[in-house]
């Protein structure tokens, strides 16, 4: 098992800067892979970013340029920093953890870009 525990959603104007955080409650030593999905109201729930095996990172082309994932290992927790926001970046984010063939999400932060 594994809790998510995400913080660092809010209100921001557009081009303004947020950073969310996920800090698991195991090791991300033994975790396959963490990341960061959104979901808009009726809408599917989209990755944003993932840190893959070898330190690799992946982005939803919308976010290229803009949003940085990292991790912090002694604390456990993967960070998404996001820079230059929009309006349709507006979305509740989801942290997501992989283990093996088991899927594991935090309970989602509301971040909201006014115009």
């Amino acid at each position: 098992q594994v809790q998510l525990v995400e913080s660092g959603g809010g209100l921001v104007q557009a081009g303004g800067s947020l950073r969310l955080s996920c800090t698991s409650s195991r090791s991300i030593f033994s975790i396959n892979t963490m990341g960061w999905y959104r979901q808009a109201p009726g809408k599917e729930r989209e990755l944003v970013a993932v840190l893959l095996s070898g330190s690799r990172k992946d982005y939803a082309d919308s976010v290229k340029g803009r949003f940085t994932i990292s991790r912090d290992d002694a604390k456990n927790t993967v960070y998404l920093q996001m820079n230059s926001l929009k309006p349709e970046d507006t979305d509740v984010y989801y942290c997501n953890a992989r283990v093996n063939e088991a899927n594991y999400w935090g309970q989602g932060t509301q971040v909201t870009v006014s115009s």
